[in-house]
């Protein structure tokens, strides 16, 4: 069964000195979150950005795809710890996502783990939508 999220978003000026907010999303998980340019090509000053809230999604849709992954091959994990960082480049838009995760997972060695992690990359719905425009990496490790 298909899903569709919603967002709802005000904005307020021109693009170098408005502003906007993200009033609400359909869930009520968040809003309303303030955002604009410096926010995005300089410095986030107590705002969001949409590259940002990429590397939300990134990261927790990543950390969804291994979780999944990891338990199909019977090395259900018991923490995975996901960084994504999406980089912006004004002028040319969203250029990287750079995964980072560290995983506690039981029974599994650090190949098994590199595998999950680069598959998961892989599969991860965000990363089908990333694919083809930016560069995506990640870095994988398991707890010590």
């Amino acid at each position: 069964m298909a899903t569709e999220r919603r967002a709802e978003v005000t904005w307020h000026g021109d693009l170098q000195n408005g502003s906007g907010t993200i009033e609400s999303v359909g869930s009520g998980a968040l809003g309303p979150l303030d955002v604009s340019w410096p926010a995005r090509a300089e410095e986030p000053d107590g705002r969001t950005s949409p590259e940002e809230l990429i590397a939300a999604a990134h990261a927790s849709c990543f950390s969804m795809a291994l979780s999944s992954g990891l338990a199909k091959v019977g090395h259900a994990p018991e923490t995975l710890s996901v960084t994504a960082a999406v980089t912006f480049e004004p002028g040319t838009g969203i250029t990287r996502s750079a995964l980072d995760v560290q995983g506690d997972v039981p029974g599994i060695d650090d190949a098994e783990f590199q595998r999950a992690a680069e598959e998961a990359k892989e599969a991860c719905p965000v990363s089908q939508a990333l694919k083809g425009n930016v560069e995506m990496t990640v870095s994988a490790r398991l707890a010590s």
